[in-house]
C-alpha cells in the first residue's frame, strides 16, 4: 500500500466519523513531519477542522484518533495534531510496491493529455542560460507528469516567419560581403562562422534565401544543443506549417464569431479583454496594413493545440515575457476553453558566478554565455541539477566554480555517490561471501532509527513528485534526493552492511539499499541526470 492509498483510506474514515463531505475533507491529508517529531506522518485536519466543526482541535484529534484505530498507530499531539506511527509490516509492503511499475501514478492525472511547450528560442542565434532553465523545467516536469501517470507531448515552437528572421538573413547576408550587420540586426561571431561555410552561389541569393538558410542551419545548432542537454522533444512545431495550413485565419474567425474581435482605425481588435478577468485592454490582431501581429498568430498556435485534442495547455517563458501573460489567458480562454486549461510557467533569470565573480559575456556568442558553452564547462549533469534547484519563479546565482567540484560540496556530486557507493557494495558482495539476492524474514527484522529514516524517505517519494507537479517546478525532486543521500551517509556511517556472519542482518539492509538506489536512479532520471555505477 502506498502513502496515497493509506491517505484515502484514512480520510475516508474520517468522513464517516465526522459526516464530512468531500470539500471538508479535502484538507486532510498524511504529511512527512519536521525532524525533530518523532512520528512516521503527521496529520493537521483537526486545526483547519475546527472553524467547520465548532469543537476544539485537541477534542477534534482525539475523535479522529478513536476513528483510526486498527488502521494505524496514532497518538494526540497539542494543538491538534494526530501523529501516525506505521508498522514494520506496511513499511516492508510498501518498498516493494516501489518496485512495481506506474507505483507512483494517482487517479487525478488518469488520462489528462497534456503539451507542454518549452524553450522556443528564437532561431536567431545560439541558445542561452535561460534557455538551458526552461529546457530542465520542462524537460523535468514532463518526465515527473508521465511518472504520476499523465499523457505528455513535448514540443518546442520556431518563430521561422517574421521580422526577426528577416533580420537574421540580413545579418548573414552582410557577413557574407565582409561588411557589419545592420544596427538592430545580429551582431554574434556564429554569424561569421555561418557566412564561411556559405555555398559559392550564396552571392547571387534572395533575402528570403539568406533568412531561409539562416533559420535551417540555427535550428540544426538548437536540435545539436538540447540533444547534448539530454531534452527530447515530441515535435518542432515550425509557425510556417501555422500559416500554410491557414491557422491564423481560422482563429480570426473563431474570435469573431464568439464576439472577441472587432475593427477599428483599418485594424482588427482582440476586444471585451476586461469581461474575462485577465487582460487589462484591448490588442490589436491584424494591423491597418494587413499584416497579421504576433498576438494573432500565438492564439493560432494554441487554437492548433486544442485542435490536436489536448485537454491542457502549459507554456514555460523567460521573465521577459511576463507581461505577455495577462492577454494570452484572455485570448485562449477566448477560444472557449475551461477555465485552468492554459498555464503559463514564467522563469527568471540566471547568473554565472566563478567563485564572486559574474561572467557576463561570450566572444563567439555575443552579449552572453551560450548554454553550449556551458555545457562545456561543467558537464549536462551538474548543468540539470542546478537548474532544477531552484523554483522557476527564484532568481538563480549558477556557481561554476561549485558546478566542477568532484566532492561533497557539489549537490549533484553528493547524491550520484550514493548510487555509485551502493553499486559498489553490491560488486563487492560475492568477494564476501554475501549473496545479493538473499532473502531474509521481515518479522525478524529489527529496524533501528537509520533504516527507518531511510525506509520512510523512500516512501515521501510519491509526494514529492505531486508538490513538484502542484509548483510546476523540480526543485523539490532535488531536495529530496540530497535529504536521501544526506539519510544514506548517517546509516553508513554507523552501521555495517556486508557481515557474512550475520546474513539475515546482511540481506535486510541490501534490500533497503536497494530500494535507496533506485529511487536515487529514477529521481536523477526525472531531472535528466545520470546515476554512475562508478565516481
Amino acid at each position: 500500500m502506498k502513502i496515497s492509498e493509506l491517505e484515502k483510506d484514512l480520510k475516508a474514515r474520517a468522513k464517516a466519523a465526522f459526516s464530512l463531505d468531500d470539500a471538508a475533507a479535502a484538507p486532510f491529508a498524511l504529511a512527512a513531519p519536521p525532524p525533530h517529531i518523532k512520528a512516521d506522518a503527521s496529520i493537521a485536519w483537526p486545526i483547519a477542522g475546527a472553524k467547520l466543526l465548532k469543537k476544539p482541535p485537541l477534542k477534534i484529534a482525539e475523535e479522529l484518533k478513536a476513528a483510526l484505530a486498527g488502521a494505524v498507530d496514532a497518538e494526540v499531539v497539542p494543538p491538534g495534531f494526530v501523529n501516525v506511527k506505521f508498522s514494520p509490516a506496511f513499511l516492508f509492503a510498501a518498498l516493494k510496491d516501489l518496485e512495481k511499475p506506474g507505483c507512483f501514478h494517482r487517479p487525478e492525472y488518469a488520462g489528462e493529455k497534456i503539451n507542454l511547450e518549452f524553450v522556443s528560442a528564437n532561431p536567431t542565434g545560439p541558445m542561452h542560460l535561460a534557455s538551458g532553465r526552461g529546457a530542465t523545467l520542462g524537460d523535468s516536469l514532463a518526465r515527473i507528469w508521465k511518472e504520476l501517470g499523465a499523457e505528455v507531448a513535448t514540443e518546442f515552437y520556431v518563430n521561422n516567419v517574421g521580422r526577426q528572421v528577416e533580420k537574421l538573413g540580413l545579418s548573414l547576408k552582410a557577413r557574407l560581403e565582409g561588411k557589419e550587420p545592420p544596427e538592430d540586426g545580429y551582431h554574434g561571431d556564429y554569424l561569421k562562422d555561418m557566412a564561411a561555410a556559405l555555398p559559392k552561389e550564396a552571392a547571387g541569393w534572395t533575402d528570403a534565401q539568406f533568412s531561409g538558410y539562416a533559420v535551417t542551419e540555427m535550428l540544426k545548432l538548437h536540435k545539436a544543443d538540447m540533444a547534448a542537454f539530454g531534452v527530447h522533444f515530441d515535435r518542432w512545431f515550425m509557425e510556417s506549417e501555422l500559416h500554410d495550413a491557414g491557422g491564423p485565419k481560422a482563429a480570426l474567425e473563431t474570435l469573431k464569431a464568439r464576439g472577441m474581435a472587432y475593427e477599428k482605425e483599418g485594424a482588427v481588435w482582440f476586444g471585451a479583454a476586461s469581461e474575462l478577468d485577465s487582460d487589462d485592454k484591448d490588442r490589436v490582431l491584424v494591423k491597418a496594413d494587413g499584416r497579421n501581429t504576433y498576438f494573432l498568430n500565438d492564439i493560432a498556435y494554441h487554437l492548433n493545440k486544442f485542435s490536436r485534442g489536448f485537454r491542457r495547455l502549459i507554456d514555460i517563458w523567460g521573465a521577459d515575457h511576463h507581461g505577455y501573460v495577462p492577454r494570452m489567458e484572455a485570448a485562449v480562454k477566448a477560444l472557449g476553453s475551461e477555465k485552468g486549461t492554459f498555464k503559463v510557467i514564467i522563469h527568471q533569470q540566471v547568473s554565472l558566478l566563478r567563485g564572486k565573480e559574474v561572467v557576463k559575456m561570450s566572444k563567439r556568442a555575443g552579449d552572453f554565455i551560450s548554454l553550449k558553452e556551458l555545457i562545456e564547462d561543467v558537464g549536462t549533469d551538474a548543468c540539470r541539477f542546478f537548474f532544477a534547484s531552484r523554483g522557476p519563479n527564484t532568481h538563480l546565482n549558477f556557481d561554476v566554480e561549485l558546478a566542477k567540484k568532484q566532492s561533497n560540496e557539489n549537490p549533484v556530486y553528493y547524491v550520484q555517490y550514493v548510487h555509485a557507493r551502493i553499486c559498489s557494495i553490491f560488486d563487492n558482495a560475492p568477494a564476501k561471501g554475501v549473496d545479493p539476492a538473499a532473502s531474509f524474514d521481515e518479522a525478524k527484522a529489527a529496524i533501528n532509527p537509520e533504516e527507518r529514516a531511510l525506509m520512510l524517505k523512500l516512501l515521501w517519494m510519491e509526494k514529492t513528485l505531486a508538490d513538484c507537479a502542484r509548483d510546476n517546478s523540480p526543485h523539490h525532486l532535488t531536495t529530496y534526493l540530497t535529504e536521501l543521500a544526506a539519510l544514506f551517509h548517517s546509516f553508513y556511517d554507523q552501521h555495517k552492511v556486508l557481515d557474512p556472519e550475520n546474513r539475515e542482518v546482511t540481506a535486510y539492509r541490501l534490500f533497503l539499499l536497494k530500494a535507496v538506489k533506485s529511487m536515487i536512479a529514477r529521481g536523477l532520471g526525472m531531472l535528466g541526470v545520470s546515476a554512475p555505477e562508478r565516481m
